[in-house]
């Protein structure tokens, strides 16, 4: 016979996955969600509620929702879903079992009125300057990067491609189909190398892969001493990575080196980084038709140490978060990038918070 529901089992269940290691609890008790209400409630206007209607959701609740598809990678209607079915959820979000889940209708429009305001932006500063004040200072310089984050590919002929360039909309388009074509997005060019040969077989030169990736860039600039992401800048794909350094400079690093790749090299990058009493810890790239000389590989092997900590960003958001912008336009683009930079901040914030302090 089955046993009837007692008014704790939910209670016992919680109590359950606390002991099993939540880490949507630990995260809950490292950040102070409250601290972006302010912020929240000034970006979504609402109305005081003296005409009447049905109550809104309250800002720092749908904001926790927000973090919850970014680190899960869920859809408006998984996220509904999940919230009504696993207790970390709800309790992650403020939820109790009486409670009423927003629909994702209604997380869909409220992650919208937040992008239309650019708030997600503001969001990002706002967790930066709670960092400073808990002490994780922006220190021991500072490593700037650039990702390709994939976003849906237009199927276009050449025509069409040609028409669109030339600001014209093609013949025969609905103004639904001219909505889902993604004009900002653009195509460029991801270079790989082919997986090297097992151990002990013949040696052959590295053969290099072109793939063809269309959507957006995540430019991005981390402080060397705790990892976090201090600055980014978000633009098409095709821009040259180059041109966003003086965008993702932190001016409030206490270090003054500055590591990059090789594609950030340039008389225009070297002296924006002189006039700010910065040092230039750029990669140097191979001579044209000439070995390597043995001190710049040195050299290289050296920065490449240092540099090879914002690989490790990327990678969280990537495969962690599984990355990917579904939706149309650099300014949702850029939003979604956004949440997923401040979602890493958060989960890098609970690992520092939880390593063991040292000997």
């Amino acid at each position: 016979m089955a046993r009837q529901a007692g008014f704790f089992d939910a209670d016992e269940r919680l109590r359950v996955l606390s002991a099993a290691g939540d880490s949507l609890e630990r995260l809950k008790a490292a950040v102070d969600f409250e601290l972006f209400r302010c912020d929240l409630e000034a970006a979504l206007g609402r109305a005081d509620g003296s005409r009447g209607g049905r109550p809104a959701y309250d800002a720092v609740l749908m904001f926790r929702i927000l973090v919850l598809q970014t680190l899960y990678t869920l859809s408006d209607e998984q996220a509904e879903y999940q919230l009504r079915d696993r207790l970390s959820f709800m309790r992650f979000a403020g939820l109790a079992l009486h409670d009423a889940v927003p629909d994702a209708k209604t997380i869909g429009l409220y992650r919208e009125q937040l992008t239309r305001t650019g708030a997600l932006a503001q969001l990002f500063e706002r967790f930066d300057r709670v960092l400073h004040e808990r002490g994780y200072l922006a220190m021991g310089g500072q490593i700037v990067d650039a990702t390709v984050i994939e976003a849906r590919r237009p199927r276009l002929t050449r025509d069409e491609k040609q028409t669109l360039r030339d600001g014209v909309t093609p013949v025969g388009w609905s103004k639904a189909r001219g909505r889902q074509i993604d004009r900002d997005g653009r195509w460029t060019i991801k270079r790989g190398k082919k997986t090297p040969p097992p151990e002990g077989a013949q040696r052959q030169a590295a053969i290099q892969i072109a793939v063809p990736v269309f959507g957006y860039k995540n430019h991005i600039g981390i402080d060397h001493a705790h990892g976090f992401i201090r600055r980014f800048v978000v633009s098409h794909a095709a821009r040259h990575v180059g041109s966003q350094l003086g965008a993702v400079l932190d001016a409030d690093n206490t270090a003054s080196d500055v590591w990059t790749d090789t594609a950030y090299r340039s008389k225009a990058n070297l002296a924006l980084i002189g006039r700010r009493g910065l040092v230039a810890q750029f990669q140097r790239a191979k001579p044209r038709g000439r070995p390597m000389p043995s001190h710049i590989g040195r050299g290289n092997a050296t920065r490449a140490r240092v540099r090879s900590r914002v690989e490790h960003v990327f990678a969280a958001e990537k495969r962690h978060m599984a990355l990917v912008v579904r939706t149309i336009g650099l300014q949702r683009a850029t939003a979604k990038i956004a949440l997923a930079d401040l979602a890493y901040n958060m989960r890098r914030l609970v690992w520092i918070d939880g390593r063991p302090a040292p000997a």
